[in-house]
């Protein structure tokens, strides 16, 4: 089929320009002047037109870092991958990916085979995974290139969660190591995890048991000096390293210091950490539990140093770590100790909505958007081409974005499993009247067009950093 969307305003990362997308069954054919000043034997016929006047066209949202059924502190993340996905795609992202997790003398592949079962037939957008590695003898790092072979490209590694996560700095540097030879790359999760749980034993023993202690047990320090190592050993493998979900900003002078010196290293923030801060988990009560993720949330001060670090593209990409858990049954495992409430808040929905607030706000602008949202995540991550861009030849995910669209988000309004929302009653304007997933309308005016299972697993490229 033929579809052509009319009179909008395509943005991409380095362009926005009036334009017609034309598109032929799953992918870009064309995009032209509007077709009414084109001559009449140049057009095609189109199945269907949607008229964008006034409106946007952006490349589908990419989310890198999703945690979609996933056990963690004896429960399950709350999102499966079809509520998961579903709820991306009325947020205007149309691609995620999701992490596997191996576990402790388990292998690769059956970590990766776990995670297809979880979200085959389920998915309603399309997805891919990481590799969260816990345990790397010798035959784990000879299995790593089966999982590249399979287009998972890039592997997760832990200096927190001693026990259950955690790998050395041997381990972490051998996997490194291995990484550089297949072309993979090496997403770090870096905090100091052995000192942290020393403050936790001693909050807990003096009786510091609230909601706050989660950000108090995990200074600025711990993230900084994670950070620091994980890009020394980086440089010592010569290879590339991705930051994931920074938070502070200490942390991000480290990035900011070793990308001065030309070293590859990439960094992430998230939603959480550019609008809500440390008061919020210190909330009355148990309410700041809502607000308990790792890293924590930072004091305020922290915001516009990161908003720099994203102007500046020393922080290359906005994701969510999406991991919801309820308040009722979940998040109340830990109303008595803050150690043990579920690590995670929702937002894979919420991501372009506080993002388009920042364009308002003039924090970014249009392009910017486009960039942190989608371009670069799939270029870091071995989709560009096919996903992340608004091109002749690539899929044809779209958003087309109301800029006057009114919304409210709450968890009355939004569509994640999950019995809160951390932004409850925040209104933005500007949000998707239409989202395209490979040519598909899936949403149309808040109305839901998918079905469980049209999302498709994305083998991805090995990185070109």
């Amino acid at each position: 089929m033929r579809k052509l969307i009319a009179n909008g305003t395509v943005v991409t990362a380095s362009e926005t320009f009036k334009a017609d997308v034309w598109l032929n069954d799953d992918k870009v054919e064309a995009i032209t002047a509007p077709v009414g000043t084109l001559p009449k034997d140049r057009v095609p016929q189109f199945d269907e037109t949607i008229d964008a006047k006034g409106q946007f066209l952006f490349p589908g949202g990419i989310d890198v870092h999703t945690h979609l059924d996933m056990p963690f502190g004896g429960t399950t993340s709350s999102d499966d991958f079809e509520t998961g996905t579903r709820a991306a795609a009325y947020g205007g992202t149309t691609t995620i990916i999701d992490f596997a997790i191996q576990q402790k003398g388990g292998t690769l592949t059956e970590a990766l085979d776990t995670w297809h079962k979880k979200a085959s037939g389920k998915a309603v957008a399309d997805y891919a995974f990481h590799m969260i590695a816990t345990d790397l003898p010798p035959a784990r790092l000879e299995e790593m290139k089966r999982i590249v072979d399979e287009g998972v490209t890039s592997f997760k590694l832990f200096m927190a969660y001693p026990n259950v996560l955690l790998l050395d700095d041997q381990s972490i540097f051998r996997g490194m190591l291995r990484a550089g030879e297949l072309g993979a790359l090496i997403c770090m999760h870096a905090e100091t995890g052995l000192p942290i749980d020393v403050l936790i034993e001693r909050a807990r023993s003096r009786g510091e048991r609230a909601p706050v202690y989660h950000a108090l047990t995990r200074p600025e320090a711990a993230e900084a000096t994670g950070t620091e190592r994980a890009i020394a050993l980086a440089e010592m493998a010569k290879v590339p390293v991705y930051i994931v979900h920074l938070s502070a900003a200490r942390a991000l002078e480290r990035v900011r210091e070793a990308r001065d010196r030309g070293l590859p290293a990439f960094a992430e923030t998230c939603p959480q950490y550019l609008f809500l801060s440390q008061d919020d988990l210190a909330r009355p009560g148990f309410d700041g539990a809502a607000y308990i993720c790792t890293p924590p949330l930072r004091p305020q001060h922290h915001h516009e140093q990161l908003w720099r670090g994203i102007r500046n593209h020393d922080l290359q990409v906005v994701a969510t770590d999406h991991c919801p858990f309820c308040m009722k049954d979940q998040k109340e495992l830990g109303r008595d100790d803050f150690s043990k409430v579920p690590n995670g808040m929702p937002g894979v929905e919420s991501r372009m909505y506080l993002l388009w607030e920042a364009v308002q706000q003039g924090k970014i602008d249009l392009n910017r958007f486009v960039d942190i949202s989608s371009t670069t995540p799939s270029k870091i991550f071995g989709m560009y081409g096919k996903k992340g861009t608004l091109a002749v030849g690539a899929d044809a995910d779209i958003v087309v974005w109301d800029p006057q669209k009114e919304v409210t988000l709450s968890v009355k309004t939004m569509h994640m499993k999950v019995d809160y929302n951390p932004y409850e009653g925040k209104k933005v304007r500007g949000g998707p009247s239409h989202v395209l997933q490979r040519g598909r309308v899936i949403v149309k005016n808040d109305q839901f067009l998918a079905r469980p299972g049209d999302g498709q697993f994305i083998r991805r490229r090995t990185h070109t950093l």
